[in-house]
């Protein structure tokens, strides 16, 4: 299920953009759209996915981020969760807590247990949300949480966040639930530079974000092929698809350095290379 590390029960993430040092995935190896639960699967229902493909093209995802350094741990893949490979939302990791997720989709119910398991072979502490919350809706910059409010992370949620991470500003980020998740709509690349698409958001809530970040907008197009669910593992570096030409040049402006994978079979179900990744420690 896992490589041996020297500290397995270390946990830590502080922010969307430190180096990633320890990270959760899950091979797509029962990949499928069976449940249609977002605008992207609807597209893609009837072509459904080429697991061969996906498996392909994930494999490569997990060797660069070996090649750079990132500890991968892999969950055991099974035929009862075809949305398994998105790990992101099954749990995630504030400042040193590791929360499991409390999954609001009924074909997502149970891979939850498949983490809880992991975590309990390797000693790392960890407790439930006790409501309706998903890890694709949190984001994390130092002190502050954003939250994402939509059918899958509620409001009873963030008010338990905030009661768990008192050291922590748990901010509301309501958005139109199409969209199924935050980091579908909204990102952090380092303490200055985020990206939106801005059409999911308040004109209040993005000219909030504004004021806390260079926000790079994402097109509506791009946004379709996950533009915004790009992964950053440190060091300026961010895993992009290359279909998002104009969003990879966009960060390139600004400094970074861009990982291109094809990840378009994955992402006919709605998800890309943040969804696919939990991280555990970052550094």
């Amino acid at each position: 299920m896992s490589s041996p590390v020297e500290d397995q029960s270390k946990t830590s993430v502080n922010t969307e953009y430190d180096t990633l040092k320890r990270v959760i995935l899950c091979k797509p190896k029962f990949m499928a759209i069976e449940d249609v639960i977002n605008d992207t699967q609807k597209k893609y229902a009837e072509e459904n996915i080429d697991t061969e493909l996906a498996m392909k093209q994930h494999q490569e995802f997990e060797q660069l981020l070996v090649a750079h350094g990132v500890e991968v741990i892999t969950l055991p893949s099974s035929e009862k969760f075809p949305e398994q490979v998105f790990t992101r939302d099954i749990g995630f990791t504030v400042g040193d807590e590791v929360f499991v997720a409390e999954m609001a989709s009924d074909i997502r119910k149970g891979e939850e247990e498949v983490l809880e398991e992991f975590l309990e072979d390797e000693n790392i502490e960890y407790q439930t949300t006790t409501d309706r919350v998903e890890g694709g809706d949190v984001i994390v910059d130092r002190n502050k949480v954003y939250v994402g409010i939509s059918s899958r992370t509620s409001d009873k949620a963030v008010r338990n966040l905030q009661r768990d991470l008192p050291k922590h500003d748990i901010i509301r980020v309501p958005f139109n639930e199409k969209y199924l998740h935050l980091d579908c709509v909204f990102n952090i690349l380092s303490p200055e530079v985020g990206l939106i698409f801005p059409e999911a958001l308040s004109a209040d809530m993005v000219e909030m974000l504004s004021q806390k970040y260079k926000l790079i907008e994402v097109s509506p197009e791009e946004q379709f092929t996950m533009g915004t669910n790009v992964l950053s593992i440190g060091g300026g570096k961010v895993f992009s698809l290359p279909q998002n030409e104009n969003v990879n040049a966009a960060m390139r402006a600004h400094g970074f350095e861009v990982i291109e994978v094809d990840f378009s079979e994955i992402i006919k179900s709605g998800g890309s290379f943040r969804c696919c990744s939990m991280p555990l420690e970052r550094k």
